[in-house]
């Protein structure tokens, strides 16, 4: 029985939705990342960007945004390397144009990039919880994450037995991390594709997106 795990950032630190070959098994916050990857996983699917280019947009993205059709503003542009060194978001305007929403996960995103190797890549990859949704329905969600249609329409299809969420996550917080379980279990077996035009970043790790 193989262990898999779908991870999200969070106000408390990361949601972890714990799965086996059968179900989700337990839901939890663990509060530093290095500290995810001491769970014991076979593999684990992370939303959050892992391969950051020095420059431009990555085509991940791009292909991303394409396949969501009606939720690709859910994709936003990952930050590129240099951004990392931002201490505001007035010094990241400065270097690139940056989202509001990418600039906030910037502390999250280098949490994933102090541990993250190219062999790591081969057990931890990122994953978008959207194209999960996606997959799992069969098309795009109808309803945005946030409101209470959207809410419903995803806990049917990841964990339809969930009644509130963990204390420091918010419900898409949990919902997003339960999605990415599918993507965790295709991963163990090598029944993934990989979007992005396999480039790598200065550091060696590959540019893409799994699903």
């Amino acid at each position: 029985m193989t262990f898999v795990a779908g991870v999200d950032g969070c106000r408390g630190g990361w949601a972890v939705a714990l799965a086996d070959d059968d179900a989700i098994v337990d839901l939890r916050i663990v509060p530093r990342f290095a500290d995810v990857l001491e769970l014991g996983c076979d593999t684990f699917a992370v939303d959050m960007p892992i391969g950051l280019p020095d420059r431009g947009p990555r085509a991940c993205d791009i292909e991303a945004r394409r396949l969501l059709g009606p939720r690709r503003s859910s994709v936003f542009p990952a930050p590129t390397r240099p951004m990392l060194e931002a201490s505001s978001y007035a010094d990241a305007l400065a270097i690139a144009g940056l989202s509001k929403q990418a600039f906030n996960l910037l502390p999250k995103i280098r949490e994933v990039d102090a541990v993250m190797t190219p062999l790591l890549q081969g057990t931890v990859v990122e994953v978008h919880p959207e194209l999960c949704f996606s997959r799992l329905i069969g098309a795009p969600c109808r309803w945005p994450k946030r409101t209470a249609d959207g809410r419903a329409e995803r806990i049917a299809v990841v964990h339809p037995g969930i009644d509130r969420p963990p204390s420091g996550a918010a419900w898409d917080d949990v919902l997003d991390a339960c999605a990415l379980v599918a993507t965790a279990r295709r991963l163990v077996v090598g029944d993934v594709e990989r979007l992005g035009d396999g480039s790598r970043d200065a550091r060696g790790l590959r540019c893409e997106i799994v699903l």
